[in-house]
């Protein structure tokens, strides 16, 4: 059974050659605007990097990578998850200092999604993002004023977008403001709901949330949602959600947050049980202090596509490879896949 649900009476605002204009349009207005408006400069990025590094992003620290032997090199690559440690790596040996930053085009594929459904995809493509910060900028104040700048930017591209596509002004406008809540305070308020469930409860009432602290245990012993140890600062980290109102539901846009300094890396490796990472290039020189502090994220391209686009499933505006359950919805609901 598919786990694709097409919303009753859904049908897109734009056809689909529109669609594919749109999806170019969107991406060359927000990475501009992005990168603009956090001092972000280009660079070129990975598709695969060397197991033995520990560059590569371990998600909730289960899923397996798509990896390959490169015999001529004598390596093990692997296909990214994201850039998460790859990006301040790049900060440092590039020499960036403090206000600057880079994005990046990432593509990944992740064989162990959970579920293959209207969000959900084993390719992922979003701009990463990493900036050099200074020691007094590591605090929640500077945190907000970065996630105002990226919701700044995406709602200038809906502007835009509607001015060249009016078809899309039947979609809400990202005009509310910005609501910060904790998981703890989502937990005390509602503990007999899932963490899922009270994202939908808050977001519903707050269209543009930015959900924090994600990554350690609240006060029921567990996790609101699984974060890699080795990157986000489990106390200054979150994540972006708007309400889709196509979809009736809250909708996660960015993940990001500032970075571990080495105190905080050596505690969550600790707590994680992810001691042995120790011994890679990636986290001794972090524990070493020799890497930048940096804040930074991912930002959903399919996501951002789906949310201004008004779509209801993922496989609208990206190609990948679908079970034939969720297939065949789509095709019961006239909904073409890429």
């Amino acid at each position: 059974m598919s786990k694709t649900v097409i919303p009753a009476g859904y049908a897109p605002c734009l056809n689909l050659y529109d669609t594919q204009k749109a999806i170019g349009l969107l991406k060359r207005l927000f990475e501009d605007t992005l990168g603009g408006a956090l001092h972000l400069r280009r660079v070129s990025a990975p598709l695969f990097v060397e197991a033995s590094t520990g560059l590569n992003d371990d998600l909730n620290g289960v899923e397996r990578a798509v990896s390959f032997d490169i015999p001529y090199a004598g390596k093990e690559a692997q296909v990214v998850h994201s850039l998460a440690k790859w990006k301040r790596m790049a900060l440092y040996r590039y020499q960036f200092s403090v206000g600057e930053g880079l994005y990046t085009d990432m593509n990944a594929i992740r064989r162990d999604e959970e579920e293959l459904d209207n969000l959900h995809s084993v390719y992922v493509d979003q701009w990463d993002w990493e900036k050099v910060i200074a020691p007094r900028d590591r605090n929640e104040t500077y945190l907000k004023e970065t996630v105002t700048t990226i919701v700044n930017a995406m709602r200038q591209t809906q502007t835009t977008l509607q001015s060249v596509f009016p078809q899309l002004t039947a979609l809400p406008v990202m005009d509310s403001a910005i609501s910060f809540v904790t998981t703890q305070e989502l937990e005390d308020r509602w503990p007999d709901l899932s963490p899922k469930e009270r994202e939908n409860a808050w977001v519903k009432e707050h269209p543009i949330t930015f959900l924090m602290q994600i990554g350690g245990a609240l006060k029921s012993g567990k996790p609101h949602d699984g974060r890699a140890p080795d990157y986000d600062d489990w106390t200054l980290n979150g994540d972006i959600l708007v309400w889709n109102s196509v979809l009736g539901q809250a909708f996660e846009l960015s993940s990001m947050g500032i970075r571990v300094d080495p105190a905080t890396l050596d505690r969550q490796l600790t707590i994680s049980g992810h001691d042995e990472r120790r011994t890679f290039t990636f986290h001794k020189l972090l524990l070493e202090g020799k890497l930048p502090l940096t804040i930074g994220g991912g930002i959903g391209q399919s996501r951002l596509c789906m949310f201004l686009l008004g779509k209801a499933h993922i496989g609208e505006v990206q190609a990948s490879v679908w079970d034939p359950a969720t297939v065949q919805a789509c095709q019961d609901a006239g909904v073409i896949l890429l």
